[in-house]
């Protein structure tokens, strides 16, 4: 199994990947405190520098883009600076940017963070949830028609901001199923019913429980995946932090994929790093069970990093050969 696995990331390099959802730039504020505001009981932070990246479905190209993949990303940006800054982002990444257009009526999702001491002192959140405008769905729509026979596998990472409706998912999932592209889904539980008839979807525990109305928990787990995979008509993969996976096939078959024990740093991005990996080990030539081994894998190198740094393919060989 080792060697399969080997040769399943051999084969990521340049595999097409064509990820939609909603794409945010992460701002990072990062400063010294040494004193509070006279002003009001708050810390003042000296400002030693900013940062940027790509975040929300972007960073599932990133992702791609890290492990050697061709990301395409699809996407929905206001005009103004923070759009500006996103696209510099993923360009630096020769991520493919075509596919994202501008809505005049929704700001470019933007994440400030402000870091003092190591430590997270506050988030402002720049952006409108409200769906895009019915031009701007359509334009999307025939750049899927346009690329889906150039791409190997589709992406979708949902973050209920406005780019992931009913009619958007409908044509994917269709376009997907006519030109016979496998279609992964990292869902938000209010969307739950747009995703039936994905190829794969990758709920947490969390989402799982919130999807069924499960109650979280060992138990659990295996109704939700049972109960996912016959509402949505869709393989499914439970993402289970410290616990690991379980996949839920449509033949039948349940897999428990345990995790190897790490120290946990960060969890943040880590959700994006399983997709980007599923995505490019499909494309790559694996099933579900040999792609969901390597996700979870590269999910506990990633864990192991701050913030949303990416994991290599080197990485995740490391891994494999001390398994």
């Amino acid at each position: 199994m080792k060697q399969r696995l080997l040769k399943i990331l051999e084969n990521f390099k340049n595999k097409r990947i064509l990820v939609i959802g909603d794409i945010m730039l992460d701002k990072y504020i990062w400063g010294d405190v040494s004193r509070i505001s006279p002003e009001a009981p708050v810390q003042v932070v000296n400002v030693l520098k900013e940062t940027y990246e790509a975040g929300g479905a972007a960073n599932v190209a990133s992702n791609v883009s890290a492990l050697t993949g061709k990301a395409f990303m699809v996407g929905i940006v206001g005009n103004d600076e923070a759009k500006n800054m996103l696209l510099e982002e993923l360009n630096k990444r020769d991520i493919d940017v075509e596919g994202i257009f501008i809505d005049k009526d929704k700001p470019t999702t933007q994440k400030v963070r402000v870091i003092g001491k190591s430590q997270q002192l506050l988030r402002v959140d720049y952006e409108k949830k409200g769906h895009a405008h019915k031009d701007t769905e359509n334009k999307m729509i025939a750049f899927f028609n346009r690329i889906i026979n150039k791409v190997d596998v589709v992406a979708v990472s949902d973050y209920a901001k406005g780019v992931i409706t009913q009619t958007i998912c409908n044509k994917l999932i269709q376009i997907a199923k006519d030109n016979n592209k496998m279609i992964i889904v990292d869902p938000k539980p209010k969307h739950k019913d747009l995703y039936v008839n994905a190829t794969l979807v990758t709920p947490n525990n969390a989402e799982a429980s919130e999807m069924t109305n499960i109650e979280d928990g060992d138990e659990a787990v295996l109704g939700a995946g049972a109960k996912l995979l016959e509402c949505l008509n869709s393989n499914v993969l439970i993402t289970r932090g410290e616990k690991g996976m379980s996949l839920f096939e449509k033949d039948g078959s349940i897999t428990d994929i345990p995790a190897k024990a790490k120290e946990v740093y960060s969890i943040i991005g880590a959700g994006d790093t399983v997709v980007a990996t599923i995505a490019l080990a499909l494309a790559s030539g694996a099933d579900l069970k040999e792609a969901a081994m390597l996700a979870n894998i590269a999910a506990g190198i990633k864990v192991g990093k701050i913030g949303t740094a990416s994991v290599s393919i080197e990485e995740i060989k490391r891994e494999l050969e001390n398994l």
